[in-house]
């Protein structure tokens, strides 16, 4: 199936729709998912450090048989790795875990801390062909100011939470302005029964013969967002593939942008408010 994708403003090209792996702790069940999305077409895989899980997406990509090039490989620096020296230790870290010599996306997990120090390290690895391209993660628009005015490689990306409640207009205007692409983590709203039972979503699938997840994917591409949605089941992870048979009409989408309450679904958890941003990253499972 023909897959679209987004041009970043370093030349590279990014596919638009992936796999994250946010929450899935089971060494089992990651690489089940990494290799399952792999085999349906997705060539787009989210990780993190902080997310404990960097060997098993790395064995999935590996039992998958795609070759590496073909893929498009994301992971992340948390917050205590932040800092010139602990950026570079944490990008061989990553690396080796991941059982790769390089990976296509790196970004930053949040604006705390010596952002620029750590920017500067992954600047030098993209020098060195270990990173390809580099971005950021939920970052506001005055922390990518911030970054924008410190970089020599600009942000390819901004990973944030987006969806049809929590649309992100003011941020996407930004990254309009300034080449930035945006790309969504939770974008079904962490699986929201209100949003996925929204009327206009029942309407658009019966008239697509799609479901109404499939039909806010569609409309996250349509509107520039790249989205990684989480899902450990395989019919799911396929039927997240399947949405490049069809487009929304331009009064479809404004329907759909028209649910926005600027309301968040993230809930920080528990093990993160207690640790703060001293958190080191999970150890790895696997």
């Amino acid at each position: 199936m023909f897959m679209e994708s987004f041009a970043l403003s370093n030349g590279t090209s990014m596919p638009s729709i992936g796999l994250g792996v946010y929450l899935v702790t089971d060494v089992a069940e990651c690489e089940f998912s990494v290799e399952t999305a792999l085999g349906v077409g997705h060539r787009l895989i989210d990780t993190a450090a902080i997310y404990g899980n960097e060997r098993a997406v790395g064995r999935g990509i590996a039992a998958s048989g795609v070759p590496r090039e073909e893929i498009f490989l994301t992971t992340k620096v948390w917050v205590s790795d932040f800092g010139y020296a602990k950026t570079q230790r944490a990008i061989a870290k990553s690396l080796e875990k991941l059982g790769t010599d390089y990976v296509d996306l790196l970004l930053l997990h949040q604006p705390f801390g010596d952002v620029v120090g750590s920017w500067k390290a992954m600047e030098e690895a993209v020098g060195e062909g270990t990173v390809r391209s580099i971005g950021v993660s939920n970052f506001l628009i005055s922390d990518l100011e911030k970054i924008l005015a410190a970089a020599k490689i600009r942000p390819v990306i901004n990973q944030v939470e987006r969806h049809p409640y929590y649309a992100q207009q003011e941020l996407s205007a930004f990254h309009a302005k300034h080449d930035i692409v945006g790309e969504a983590w939770y974008p079904l709203g962490h699986g929201s029964k209100a949003l996925l039972g929204e009327p206009v979503f029942a309407e658009l699938a019966a008239k697509y013969g799609k479901g109404p997840a499939q039909i806010i994917l569609r409309w996250h591409i349509q509107s520039g967002f790249i989205a990684i949605p989480k899902s450990t089941d395989a019919a799911h992870i396929a039927q997240n593939f399947d949405i490049f048979d069809f487009a929304l009409t331009d009064d479809e989408l404004a329907r759909i942008a028209a649910l926005d309450r600027n309301r968040p679904s993230f809930r920080v958890p528990r093990w993160v408010r207690s640790a703060g941003t001293r958190l080191a990253p999970m150890r790895d499972r696997g």
